[in-house]
């Protein structure tokens, strides 16, 4: 009879079926059976547009952003590390949209806070009991209401019923499938062969067979964060410790060797940012290969085109798509280094060289830690650069409307239908198996042809026979 409480119910299931619970790492310390806040965010997003309440033209994150707010306030799940200490009142607790905020379910439980009840409701006859009932009830009506969530469920709604009836291998061929296509709806990818069979590292050097981003010797890196006595909420700081996770062994001993006693003085800290901008620096100067790989040649001219032609929402979208079919590694390395880097460019910030703007020393000394390729020119590939600097918090973003079509599409599959004949969009007429063999035949047909009236052919020079076929 509560429409509201069954929205309700399915969003905690699709959250806890769905999400990416592992272990974590985080300030260099590890927290177990997390997720992230952008993870949740596209969990509810796509849950809403699946279940068809939404489509991508009366959404945005920030209605997604409500409704993870929402059920943090209800206890479905809270915030871990820092963030869970920082505040005593749980009502200033906020809510992030980011791959660095972590959260982990209170109660494995799915039962909604509207059916509940407190301890106090023990004492209270049932007509209060029912009352209190009501007035939560009305208030997540009111919430969902707000987002422009209908609690009147259509008549073809699946509530309950998501994509974990699918198997992973199908959910993950979905996801990378709709990813491509709207890629290529976006730039002029001629060739796909190196998009589908990515020759990226699926692992860094410096990491063993954990999948959690763990380095082989983590008393090292606590002997780091004890050694600077870190200010709360220096961020310089912080985001340099965090690109130190993926670094091997022996660059960690050497920020312990070099960094000073520990100290509040102001000098003491740039001494210690010095010393951490410098490891760096030479860490990824030593490495052959940049983060993004040479062989999406195609992909970054693409973005880079549509950021010369003032086109920035697109060329976002597009990074953001790029950036998913990067291996989980690759991208989280380097969404730290971006993090870092745009922090260090701030000009009131520390001053990484007297002479020059910071902003301009990264941009020269980072660009080629990226991206490096001979065929696009410096200026071009520093452009990119500064593009995925500045938005940096946004590139790791799922959009909008890669949810929508990766929902149709799982829709489309739960009902049993051929998800390939409604695919949002059309690149090209679809044919039977039979007229493609018959195309086929008929192409190498007309080839052999041609050759042999090339090769029968008199007032043609051998040479040029040979290079015409």
């Amino acid at each position: 009879p509560f429409h509201a409480t069954q929205l309700w119910n399915s969003i905690i299931h699709a959250l806890h079926s769905q999400v990416e619970i592992k272990r974590r790492r985080l300030h260099l310390k590890t927290y177990k059976n997390c997720f992230t806040g952008s993870n949740a965010v596209d969990v509810v997003l796509s849950h809403l547009m699946q279940s068809m309440y939404l489509s991508c033209n009366d959404i945005s994150r920030l209605k997604g952003v409500r409704v993870c707010q929402a059920l943090m306030d209800h206890k479905v799940f809270e915030p871990v590390g820092a963030k869970l200490y920082l505040f005593k009142n749980e009502k200033e607790t906020e809510f992030e949209d980011t791959n660095t905020s972590l959260y982990k379910f209170v109660d494995s439980s799915l039962t909604p806070l509207l059916l509940k009840t407190n301890k106090d409701n023990e004492s209270l006859s049932p007509e209060q009991v029912c009352k209190q009932k009501t007035k939560r009830r009305s208030g997540v009506e009111e919430l969902l209401q707000s987002i422009n969530v209908h609690t009147s469920l259509p008549p073809k709604i699946m509530v309950n019923e998501p994509t974990h009836l699918l198997s992973k291998r199908v959910i993950e061929d979905v996801w990378k499938q709709q990813t491509l296509l709207r890629l290529l709806q976006l730039i002029d990818v001629p060739l796909l062969e190196d998009i589908l069979v990515s020759s990226v590292k699926t692992k860094p050097d410096c990491f063993g067979k954990e999948e959690d981003l763990i380095i082989s010797n983590t008393f090292l890196d606590r002997e780091v964060t004890c050694s600077l006595n870190l200010p709360e909420l220096d961020k310089w700081l912080y985001a340099a410790i965090e690109c130190l996770e993926y670094f091997p062994d022996q660059f960690i001993v050497m920020v312990s060797q070099q960094l000073p006693q520990s100290t509040n003085k102001p000098s003491s800290l740039n001494t210690y940012k010095k010393i951490l901008f410098d490891i760096i620096i030479k860490y990824y100067s030593q490495k052959k290969d940049s983060l993004l790989a040479t062989q999406d040649l195609n992909i970054h001219s693409g973005i880079i085109e549509l950021i010369e032609k003032g086109k920035t929402d697109q060329a976002l979208e597009a990074s953001q798509l790029y950036l998913k079919l990067l291996a989980p590694n690759i991208r989280e390395e380097l969404h730290r280094l971006l993090t870092f880097i745009a922090i260090a460019s701030e000009s009131e910030g520390y001053k990484l060289q007297k002479q020059f703007d910071n902003r301009l020393v990264i941009i020269k000394t980072c660009t080629k830690f990226i991206l490096q390729n001979k065929t696009l020119s410096k200026p071009r590939v520093e452009l990119l650069t500064q593009f995925l600097m500045d938005n940096h918090s946004e590139l790791f973003k799922t959009p909008l409307t890669l949810l929508e079509l990766t929902s149709r599409r799982f829709e489309s599959l739960l009902e049993g239908q051929d998800p390939d004949i409604d695919s949002g969009f059309t690149f090209c007429q679809r044919v039977t198996t039979k007229e493609y063999e018959d195309q086929n035949q008929q192409t190498n047909q007309h080839l052999i042809t041609l050759v042999q009236e090339m090769d029968n052919d008199p007032t043609i020079p051998l040479k040029q026979k040979k290079k015409l076929i």
